[in-house]
């Protein structure tokens, strides 16, 4: 558990690409449109374009969101991207997007799936906290449609594309900023969601293409059992730490993974449904993009405002999870 006070997000961003595909899309691949809705909620989702990569998406989502703060790239201290889709092993996509914008910042990656975001965020909370940063653009982006098997009926239709940003910078009169957050991880379960070759693990080769092992593998069962578990202990956890009832919160926002996953993960906290916010229905399973594309959703549509209570929450491959309350 951990609190970091003297911070704000000054400004959101997010990008979506302009190809929609829908359920009725997938039907020619032999997927079953009312299936997806009746177990996923999702009835659409956005792909890329051939000639877009992740920094492509991060870099749209980096300028809406420097430019409602109107901050410029010499502004900027420090650059994280999380993201399990970069555009290469290396240079990471965090130095990407640098170039791209034109910023001097140190910048890097993080790889925490789903759960990336919330890592970043906390990480830059804490940069800004030492003192040692006053601005830090932290974007979430994946390609996740480069990474699912088209054959693979049930996971295929899952996920979309997409990048989010958010703008942290210091605020000594912001004497709450982020209340309680916690991360975790059980690696022991990491089989249970994971893209199986193309590490040194496994390097990819003729054999592993024609078996298919280069794309994304879950455990959907038991997937969905552990993020409600892990969801509903760890914002607990967090609440309690931070002497906040679930009553008080003005706005939920979770990985948007299934729509199951988030009615019974938020079932035993007392929160009204319309303080949950969901647009997985529109865009699917982003991964890292998933939070801040959320949150630059309910900002920009009034839904969230300055001193309203705030309960993050990502979850995914590591396994991995982080959870924030946030007096916005």
């Amino acid at each position: 558990m951990g609190r970091v006070a003297g911070v704000r997000v000054a400004a959101t961003g997010s990008y979506v690409p302009d190809q929609i595909v829908t359920n009725e899309d997938l039907a020619a691949l032999g997927c079953d449109s009312e299936w997806i809705v009746r177990r996923t909620g999702i009835h659409q989702r956005r792909r890329a374009a051939d000639d877009q990569a992740t920094s492509d998406l991060c870099y749209e989502a980096a300028i809406r969101c420097m430019d409602e703060a109107d901050v410029k790239a010499d502004d900027i201290d420090l650059i994280i991207v999380a993201t399990i889709t970069p555009d290469h092993q290396t240079p990471s996509t965090a130095c990407h997007l640098q170039r791209r914008l034109g910023a001097t910042a140190p910048a890097m990656d993080v790889n925490a799936a789903c759960a990336g975001f919330m890592y970043a965020m906390i990480t830059a909370a804490q940069f800004i906290a030492a003192g040692n940063n006053k601005c830090v653009l932290v974007v979430g982006a994946d390609l996740m449609s480069r990474t699912v098997n088209p054959d693979d009926k049930k996971t295929y239709p899952l996920f979309g594309d997409a990048a989010g940003a958010v703008l942290l910078i210091a605020d000594e009169k912001n004497t709450e900023g982020i209340l309680s957050y916690q991360v975790g991880s059980e690696g022991c379960g990491g089989d249970m969601l994971c893209i199986p070759a193309g590490g040194t693990r496994t390097p990819l080769t003729p054999k592993i293409y024609d078996d298919g092992l280069q794309y994304l593998t879950m455990d959907g069962r038991n997937v969905f059992k552990w993020a409600v578990r892990v969801f509903d202990e760890s914002a607990k956890n967090v609440l309690a730490d931070a002497g906040i009832k679930s009553e008080q919160l003005s706005m939920v926002i979770l990985h948007q993974a299934n729509q199951r996953i988030i009615d019974s993960a938020v079932s035993d906290l007392n929160v009204s449904p319309e303080k949950v916010f969901v647009n997985l229905d529109r865009y699917g399973n982003t991964s890292g993009a998933s939070i801040p594309l959320a949150i630059d959703e309910a900002v920009r549509g009034g839904k969230m405002k300055r001193g309203d209570l705030v309960l993050l929450c990502g979850f995914g491959a590591g396994l991995a999870w982080g959870t924030a309350l946030m007096r916005w």
